[in-house]
């Protein structure tokens, strides 16, 4: 696979909702807790995870196990974006606890863990990665 332009918005998107997505939950801390930058960076965030997830739908993989060109890690679309309208609807109902569960769970999962697949051989990264430690 090779470095078109949508995957590296996809890929910039992505990087950047990383780093968003840690402001917003250090500013939310317990000592100390900044609500007017965990509100600003949250809602980088989502924009951003929304660009992420909605770009990742048109890039399609057809080397790897896939369906119709879309790969196990396509799943990540519908949890993500299942994850920000839950994280919402718990904000909408002041179930604050909820909210910062689900954003967590979201943040680590389609950031953290997600990101951490795409340092394996054979992915885009991973392959650029690799041959530069080679």
């Amino acid at each position: 696979m090779t470095l078109t332009p949508l995957i590296a918005f996809h890929m910039g998107c992505a990087i950047a909702a990383t780093f968003t997505g840690a402001i917003a939950l250090w500013a939310r801390r317990q000592a100390g807790p900044l609500p007017w930058v965990h509100r600003i960076a949250g809602r980088g965030f989502v924009l951003l995870m929304l660009a992420t997830a909605i770009s990742a739908l048109f890039i399609r993989d057809f080397s790897l196990p896939n369906w119709a060109g879309f790969t196990p890690v396509h799943l990540l679309i519908p949890v993500t974006l299942g994850g920000l309208a839950l994280s919402f609807w718990h904000l909408a109902h002041r179930r604050i606890g909820q909210h910062r569960s689900v954003m967590r769970k979201l943040y680590f999962g389609s950031c953290v863990v997600a990101g951490l697949f795409t340092l394996l051989p054979g992915r885009l990264l991973g392959n650029l990665l690799w041959q530069q430690l080679a």
